[in-house]
C-alpha cells in the first residue's frame, strides 16, 4: 500500500457491524467485507479519485462512509467500462476480432 491511497484492502473476510482501526479512528462496518475487497479509508465524494498502490484506479460515482465497501455499485474504472464480457463479444477492447 501507499501512503496516499484512500482505499485499503480486507486481508480476511470481515463482518457487517464489526467495529475496526482505520488511521486511528474506530469505525463500524456497514457491510460485510469479503476477503480481497476495498474499502475507503476516508469518506469520498462522486467524482474523487481512488488510488490503489499509488496508482488511479477509477473514479467515485456516490458517496462513500469512511469503512464502506469500494465497488461497482459507487466505482467505475478510469480505463474499462467494466471487468465483464463486452456483448459484441470482441477479443480486445478497441478492437474488432
Amino acid at each position: 500500500m501507499s501512503p496516499e491511497d484512500n482505499c485499503l484492502i480486507a486481508r480476511m473476510p470481515l463482518a457487517a457491524g464489526e467495529a475496526v482501526d482505520i488511521d486511528g479512528v474506530r469505525v463500524a462496518l456497514p457491510d460485510a467485507v469479503p476477503l480481497g475487497y476495498k474499502v475507503a479509508r476516508v469518506a469520498l465524494a462522486p467524482g474523487d479519485k481512488v488510488l490503489r498502490y499509488g496508482a488511479l484506479i477509477g473514479s467515485v460515482t456516490a458517496p462513500v462512509a469512511q469503512g464502506a465497501i469500494l465497488h461497482t455499485h459507487n466505482l467505475v474504472s478510469d480505463y474499462i467500462p467494466t471487468y465483464t464480457l463486452a456483448d459484441d463479444s470482441t477479443s480486445f477492447i478497441g478492437s474488432t476480432h
